[in-house]
């Protein structure tokens, strides 16, 4: 069965997910976080993604952001997606699929509706269990975001 064409809105937020192929950990090490976030920088970049907030759980990765150009969302998952799953092979000598199917696109009004998505992405290293609190999971836009100690990635946002 086809995939149905993404709905896509010239400047909506969107929340992106992906997930390790059968729930696999996409990220082993602390080094491959810091790999994944330095890809994200640079397809940012390279395709005009504001990026709101993220988080890197150790199967799956959550973005919150906007792009300039709609049709380009694809163009800017699939870059870091694929440059990492090479990167990723690479280093642990895999081959394959690293990432579940294609990712999961919802789009966001800037609203209220965006707090509360950015809340619950950076929330889910608690859910997890991973962390008792989000201030303690290095892997989210929280750092950066509201303790101002993080990766130096994301972008302003006004509601």
């Amino acid at each position: 069965m086809p995939n149905r064409p993404r709905i896509l809105v010239e400047n909506a937020c969107y929340h992106l997910i992906a997930r390790g192929n059968q729930k696999q950990r996409v990220f082993l090490n602390e080094e491959d976080f810091k790999e994944y976030l330095e890809r994200l920088r640079q397809y940012k970049r390279k395709f005009n993604f504001k990026l709101y907030a993220y988080c890197l759980m150790p199967n799956h990765i959550h973005i919150v952001g906007q792009i300039e150009v709609a049709k380009n969302l694809s163009k800017f998952m699939q870059g870091i997606t694929l440059s990492y799953s090479l990167y990723f092979n690479d280093k642990y000598s895999g081959a394959g699929h690293l990432w579940q199917g294609r990712f999961k696109n919802k789009i966001i009004v800037k609203d209220q509706y965006l707090v509360d998505c950015i809340n619950y992405i950076e929330l889910n290293p608690v859910r997890a269990k991973i962390a008792s609190a989000r201030h303690e999971y290095r892997w989210s836009s929280y750092g950066e975001r509201v303790l101002d100690n993080g990766f130096n990635v994301l972008d302003e946002f006004m509601l």
